[in-house]
């Protein structure tokens, strides 16, 4: 378990870009300070980067869940974010948590962006989206902070929802006779062990 918070505060040291050499020169001049009324900005982030700050936060959680232990979750985060206890945590994460909700699926599926990565005026990193699964839909929302030349989590939101199953094209008038052919392996999906019971 230690392994794996060092190895996903490693992996985000070394893939992360972010702005705290730009945040640490605003805050000296104020004439380049963001402004109240500035919009947020593009992030300047590749996209490997984004997936490795969805993924390695999802999958801190994940393992907190699984755990009951909310420390390394907590200690992953920013100062404002390490002001909750890991009990606190617990009690913020006790939905997803009495869900068995399995997370290991975002290690492999695709995130789908609904808020495409944006610094705000305060300097956060903010993005939101979801992962698509036929079982279950997870939503999610982070914001981070830049941090010792890193992005650490300040604030999150995981739900899950429905999956929004859409028509085929053109539905076939007769159904495909029986192949033969082996089945495919199982594809990755997010869901609760309770649905894994009922299949």
């Amino acid at each position: 378990m230690r392994g794996f918070a060092r190895l996903t505060a490693l992996l985000l040291a070394l893939f992360c870009i972010q702005t705290t050499p730009a945040y640490s020169q605003a805050k000296k001049d104020d004439r380049s300070a963001p402004k109240a009324s500035e919009g947020p900005k593009p992030a300047n982030i590749d996209h490997n980067g984004i997936l490795i700050l969805i993924r390695s936060t999802l999958l801190a959680l994940d393992n907190a869940n699984k755990t009951g232990d909310y420390s390394v979750l907590r200690e992953l985060g920013a100062p404002d974010f390490k002001t909750n206890n890991p009990a606190r945590l617990a009690e913020v994460f006790a939905k997803l948590r009495n869900e068995q909700l399995d997370l290991s699926g975002v290690a492999v599926l695709e995130p789908q962006l609904t808020l495409t990565p944006q610094i705000e005026a305060n300097g956060m990193l903010h993005m939101a989206g979801f992962f698509p699964s036929a079982a279950m839909q997870l939503n999610f929302e982070f914001a981070f902070a830049p941090v010792d030349r890193q992005w650490k989590i300040s604030g999150m939101s995981v739900r899950l929802g429905a999956s929004t199953p859409s028509a085929p094209d053109n539905a076939p008038a007769v159904a495909p006779a029986p192949s033969l052919e082996k089945p495919e392996a199982p594809a990755a999906a997010i869901s609760t062990k309770r649905q894994i019971k009922k299949k």
